[in-house]
């Protein structure tokens, strides 16, 4: 990997976060889904989403989940063409998947020395820099 793809995952992770960091967490408009998708288009990926607002609950996400073809978060983007990695692997700019109360489980992003991006229970506010207790699954996330 080149240092210009390294310094592009780092600066899509930290446009990603920038974003994102302000913006509670509400399903169909400001979750996991299209926080990730945002972070994927600034890599160079094509991303296509369900309309903003079309899900409000986990049912109605699994819903348009199942309606666009995909049993799984994991299915969704295993279709993008991404590469499974184990996510002790995961660098800056890649995505992790982690459990969740519910089964879709909750996207993160890595924003490198073993830290992640995404929405936590205990925050009221937006997405914040954590360190994952569980990973369920890992995909790297090479600029194209």
């Amino acid at each position: 990997m080149t240092d210009h793809a390294l310094i592009r995952r780092r600066d899509a992770a930290q446009a990603t976060l920038d974003a994102w960091s302000t913006r509670p967490l509400k399903l169909g408009t400001a979750d996991c889904v299209r926080m990730t998708a945002m972070h994927l288009r600034r890599l160079g990926y094509k991303v296509k989403l369900p309309p903003s607002g079309s899900y409000r609950s986990v049912v109605t996400a699994t819903k348009r989940l199942r309606e666009a073809g995909h049993a799984s978060i994991s299915d969704a983007l295993d279709a993008l063409g991404l590469e499974r990695i184990t996510p002790a692997a995961a660098i800056v700019g890649d995505i992790i998947l982690m459990p969740a109360e519910h089964e879709l489980g909750a996207l993160v992003i890595c924003m490198g020395n073993g830290r992640v991006a995404g929405w936590h229970d205990d925050v009221a506010g937006g997405v914040v820099v954590m360190q994952p207790l569980q990973m369920t699954a890992a995909w790297r996330a090479d600029p194209r």
